[in-house]
């Protein structure tokens, strides 16, 4: 009887694990762009790229899906060298090239068909804090060029960035960041 148990619990577990496929995020197609406001006079933006990461994702229920992923602090572009430098500075983030920023999804709150709030901790700047992040699946199919699985998502946040010591100038140059993340990803082998 013991034996029977134990095999049922062992099948259901495999089962469970099975049900979130792993994706791949494709670094070409993936940008976080942000916003903020300077000195009142016009809407400066920004972007990282040099994705890493995968997401767990489970299409049956995706508030049991995951997300991890990282990006080089150093892989900033606004589009104007000296801005970029002064940033990477000790005024702001005193990067290195090893310093990286991570997000891992601590939990998932399906809201509708095809949108989700994905919670987790960010981490920037050597400070983490939990942010959540709006979220919309934009397509799962089969790629038409690499023939193989794939996914898009769209997601949106609001951070201050003062929460990741990089406040200097603020008020003046606005503490809030908006955040607008498009991604895609392909599923793993």
């Amino acid at each position: 009887m013991k034996s029977l148990v134990l095999a049922a619990l062992l099948s259901t577990s495999a089962t469970m694990a099975m049900a979130a496929e792993k994706y791949v995020l494709d670094a070409s197609h993936s940008q976080v762009v942000f916003s903020y406001n300077h000195l009142g006079f016009s809407t400066t933006y920004g972007m990282f790229s040099g994705f890493e990461g995968e997401i767990m994702f489970d299409e049956a229920d995706p508030a049991n899906s995951s997300v991890s992923v990282s990006m080089p602090t150093k892989s900033m572009f606004t589009g104007w060298e000296q801005r970029d430098a002064h940033f990477m500075s000790d005024d702001f983030f005193g990067a290195t090239d090893e310093d990286m920023i991570t997000f891992t999804s601590t939990s998932i709150e399906v809201t509708g068909d095809g949108s989700a709030n994905i919670t987790g901790d960010l981490t920037m700047n050597d400070i983490t804090k939990s942010v959540v992040l709006a979220t919309n699946l934009n397509q799962l199919s089969e790629h038409p060029m690499a023939k193989k699985p794939w996914a898009g998502f769209n997601a949106t946040t609001t951070l201050l960035r003062s929460d990741f010591g990089v406040e200097k100038f603020a008020p003046f140059v606005g503490d809030e960041i908006s955040v607008m993340i498009s991604l895609e990803a392909m599923k793993a082998e």
